[in-house]
């Protein structure tokens, strides 16, 4: 299973990736205002490469539920400068968080290689257009409502199959557009517009999702539903996002989006290990 971004041309059919989180916001539900200046956000996309992350994923607007919307020229000033050092980094792969297609048409311009967009296309209709012209690896996200409304009421009748059928319709318009389907990883959005049923169900049906023909990314990482299987504050949600990460890992997830890096990283090498089938 071939994910090509750009140029690279990647076998992921028994890879696993670390994505490092690094949001330059104030607002982000887990790191924000942690990283907000340059410096800052440069040593720990360090650590994060250090320690094992093949992708750093910039994110210079918060998704959490609830978050308000900012301007694009914020978006930019927040995630250029990142993105401009990141670029000579050559061992990993830049990723740029947005669903925005003018931010990242800028983040591509400054030396990402990837979109990972939240809305799958939805949110701005430039942004499929623009991902087939340039060539660049896409992160093709689920998600119910917006981040403003997503979690005050979601609903499904069958949430793997609405999901199922949403990564369909989205691969079939991205072809449309001319885009490559071997340019596009799929993300079941753990935590946007759903409950904490959902979310199980989801680790639960991953394979499912495989049957689509596309490498799959997870991004669990101290999300609220751990929380909710076992009551701990964001800070304390590493034991679950490990948990959370591993399922994912002996579903068939190939990528795994993640704040704790070499955390993440230790707990994958030590089940490997245990487990020679995955």
């Amino acid at each position: 299973m071939i994910w090509q971004i750009g140029e690279q041309r990647f076998d992921m059919s028994r890879a696993l990736w670390l994505m490092g989180i690094l949001n330059v916001t104030p607002d982000s539900f887990s790191d924000g205002g942690r990283y907000e200046t340059p410096h800052d956000a440069i040593e720990r996309a360090r650590q994060m490469v250090k320690a094992g992350a093949k992708i750093i994923d910039v994110g210079g607007e918060s998704t959490r539920p609830g978050a308000a919307k900012i301007s694009v020229e914020e978006e930019l000033a927040r995630v250029l400068p990142v993105i401009t050092v990141l670029r000579d980094w050559p061992e990993i792969l830049i990723s740029i968080d947005t669903y925005r297609q003018p931010v990242a048409s800028a983040a591509v311009v400054a030396g990402a290689q990837i979109v990972n967009d939240i809305s799958g296309g939805r949110f701005d209709d430039k942004m499929l257009p623009f991902v087939a012209e340039t060539g660049v690896g896409y992160v093709m996200m689920h998600i119910q409502g917006t981040p403003e409304t997503m979690q005050q009421n979601p609903v499904y009748d069958d949430v793997i199959h609405e999901i199922y059928d949403y990564f369909r319709t989205g691969l079939d318009r991205a072809r449309n557009y001319g885009m490559r389907s071997d340019q596009i990883v799929l993300d079941p959005g753990i935590g946007f517009g759903k409950t904490l049923e959902h979310n199980v169900k989801i680790f639960q049906s991953l394979k499912t999702f495989q049957t689509l023909g596309r490498p799959l990314l997870v991004g669990a990482s101290r999300k609220s539903f751990i929380d909710k299987i076992f009551p701990s504050t964001v800070e304390n949600r590493l034991p679950g996002s490990l948990a959370a990460a591993l399922g994912a890992l002996q579903e068939g997830a190939r990528i795994l989006r993640v704040h704790d890096v070499v955390e993440t990283q230790q707990a994958v090498q030590v089940f490997q290990a245990i487990r020679r089938d995955v």
